[in-house]
């Protein structure tokens, strides 16, 4: 039988398949359904200093491929989300906070209440294309440095970033010198491509409301762009990366491991298969393992070959 399992930024995972913060994890009660899920982890949405509604609706739309959105970060505020770690013991997994903070003030003061939490590990969000007005800290690489700095000082639980999409080599150097200055528990790559534009021909308008119709495109359509940063981050860095972008199989799991990522997360096909996905997932990883012949995560982890 093919072991799953992932140590990691000190947490113990029973399997590498998990949710990503976003789809389905605003309530508690959405919580406890990924808890009683095989999710390997319970990601918290993204939260932020005061509860917000989001953007105006419609503000996601299912695609063929994929998903487009522009939620702006609906979320109850950091205050609710320090309350629910304690209340999600007993799935006996790790859960994880996702910190999205309008501005650094605001995710220091996050940080801090989640240090007096009984919160596994955190992942600083530094991605979210779709909060009107505010430039995605991922790509103003000296905020980025300034922010992890601060953030890493603050925070006395293992915290990991979320990075947006690169798409160019001289942006993963940057962004590399930066994580191995800072040195984060983790990394995960990539959230949403931003600012795509997805036209409804018969109406001649945009399929989502805000921001003129443009959202983070999600889903296959961002696959490839995502095992490419997965890849790259795991030859320029030593730090775990989770791989998260258009996994809806074991063998899209598969790939990502193969290009260095520790664990994957799984988001807009959760969104639209619901929990039952990360079990199917993990099952069909270990069969498509055993056709292979390994047994463990590390007999294939970033052994990707030449063409």
């Amino acid at each position: 039988m093919a072991d799953l399992s992932v140590k990691m930024a000190g947490m113990d995972f029973r399997s590498c398949i998990f949710n990503a913060a976003g789809p389905k994890d605003v309530t508690l009660k959405e919580l406890e359904t990924i808890g009683a899920s095989r999710s390997a982890a319970i990601t918290m949405k993204s939260c932020t200093k005061e509860p917000r509604q989001g953007n105006e609706e419609p503000r996601y739309y299912a695609l063929d491929m994929g998903s487009i959105n522009s939620m702006g970060l609906p979320n109850l505020g950091y205050k609710e989300y320090v309350k629910f770690p304690s209340l999600l013991k007993s799935f006996g997994k790790p859960v994880i906070a996702s910190v999205s903070g309008l501005c650094l003030e605001d995710n220091i003061q996050i940080l801090e209440a989640f240090n007096d939490s009984e919160v596994s590990a955190i992942e600083l969000n530094l991605s979210c294309p779709n909060i009107k007005g505010k430039p995605q800290i991922g790509y103003d690489f000296a905020q980025m440095d300034e922010v992890l700095k601060e953030a890493l000082r603050i925070s006395k639980k293992p915290m990991g970033v979320k990075l947006p999409p690169y798409f160019d080599f001289i942006h993963f150097e940057e962004a590399s010198g930066i994580l191995k200055r800072r040195k984060p528990a983790f990394v995960s790559c990539i959230n949403s491509i931003g600012n795509a534009l997805v036209i409804d021909a018969e109406k001649e308008a945009p399929v989502i409301k805000p921001k003129g119709g443009f959202g983070g495109l999600g889903g296959a359509y961002i696959k490839y762009t995502a095992l490419a940063n997965v890849r790259k981050f795991y030859e320029m860095i030593e730090m775990p990366i989770i791989g998260v972008g258009g996994i809806s199989s074991g063998k899209d799991a598969f790939e990502f491991i193969l290009a260095g990522a520790s664990a994957v997360q799984i988001g807009t096909a959760f969104m639209e298969e619901g929990p039952m996905i990360f079990g199917r997932v993990h099952d069909e990883l270990a069969s498509f393992m055993a056709r292979k012949g390994y047994t463990r995560l590390d007999d294939f982890r970033g052994r990707l070959k030449q063409a």
